[in-house]
């Protein structure tokens, strides 16, 4: 199975959720915040993943879309932790930093289908 450097890392970025999600919860007992990160982390992936078989160009960017959505609401989550002292500085940069890149390509790859299907 080919995979595409996007899913790679939104593969590599759910693990890493998973991880961070399992410490706050052993560490912190904190539930409700890190079971909808847990959640839209590892939406982005399986969106991805649903597109490399979809019925139309239209589709594809559809589940693309939701990817992003997905990654955006995980930025909100990792904002929540961070502003309630759940998650310190450094850890929020780096999961915060890995989720911009995925919303980055995310855009420019949406962006790109769409214009591809206008000409």
């Amino acid at each position: 199975m080919k995979t595409t450097i996007m899913q790679e890392k939104s593969i590599s970025f759910a693990i890493q959720i998973v991880n961070l999600i399992k410490d706050i919860q052993q560490n912190q007992k904190e539930f409700i915040l890190t079971n909808q990160l847990l959640r839209s982390g590892t939406a982005i992936g399986a969106m991805l993943s649903e597109g490399e078989f979809a019925e139309s160009n239209a589709d594809f960017i559809h589940k693309q879309s939701v990817a992003l959505k997905e990654a955006n609401e995980t930025k909100y989550w990792l904002i929540i932790l961070y502003k309630t002292g759940y998650l310190h500085s450094d850890k929020f940069n780096f999961y915060y930093s890995s989720n911009y890149e995925i919303i980055k390509m995310l855009i420019s790859s949406i962006k790109s289908l769409k214009q591809k299907n206008k000409n």
